[in-house]
């Protein structure tokens, strides 16, 4: 509210990431930085392991992106409005105006290198494994003419597992996979489910042995 949502939206989570990390000792590394054009806007579609997916990907992805977020979030006290001011994404499925506001809020921001970042399977993962990914992510880079970029996580289930009995959390190192942009093949359903089926392929393909294979999520 104060200043520049571009900025106050990305750097000062991106240090509060990057320090929770380095005081919880938790070792990081990323592959596949240089597939990235500094110039060029993406969408980032990446697995959910856990809570600290976002302390990964604000921390160490190294672009300034927004959020693409259920609109739910936005009536939370204090985080829904922070996130407004910031200009992240608020997706509204009550209807076909609703949609296209959506993707009209998204191409005005989408710009000048700015990116977004989507937890393409909707809810974190109860195992460690993927679920299915939802097609919204990539309906949004149809619509906008995007290249795709899968984000593979590994580690984030292992240091805070999704289970009512652990609140505790663990050491474990954490790697983020960034795979080579999938670019538009026209546009239309055939090119959603090109970038949607290998973007799919990508993030699993990266996935840590332990962790491969489907797992049907109940909360999808």
């Amino acid at each position: 509210m104060l200043g520049n949502g571009h900025f106050w939206g990305y750097y000062p989570g991106k240090w509060w990431s990057w320090l929770w990390i380095r005081i919880l000792l938790l070792p990081v590394k990323v592959e596949g930085r240089e597939n990235l054009d500094p110039k060029q806007s993406y969408v980032f579609v990446a697995n959910h392991q856990g809570a600290f997916d976002i302390f990964l990907i604000y921390g160490f992805l190294g672009r300034n992106f927004k959020w693409m977020m259920k609109k739910g979030i936005g009536k939370i006290p204090l985080i829904g409005t922070a996130c407004k001011y910031a200009h992240h994404i608020f997706v509204d499925k009550s209807g076909p105006s609703k949609i296209r506001a959506t993707y009209d809020q998204a191409r005005s921001i989408l710009k000048e290198g700015m990116s977004l970042v989507v937890f393409a399977e909707g809810a974190r993962t109860f195992t460690g494994h993927m679920g299915v990914f939802r097609r919204g992510a990539f309906m949004l880079a149809d619509d906008l003419q995007l290249p795709v970029v899968p984000l593979t996580i590994n580690g984030s289930f292992d240091v805070k597992p999704r289970m009512k009995d652990k609140y505790w959390i663990f050491w474990h190192p954490l790697k983020l996979t960034i795979h080579k942009p999938i670019a538009p093949i026209g546009k239309g359903p055939e090119n959603v489910k090109n970038q949607m089926d290998k973007s799919y392929a990508a993030v699993m393909s990266a996935i840590s042995p332990e962790y491969q294979g489907f797992v049907e999520n109940p909360d999808q």
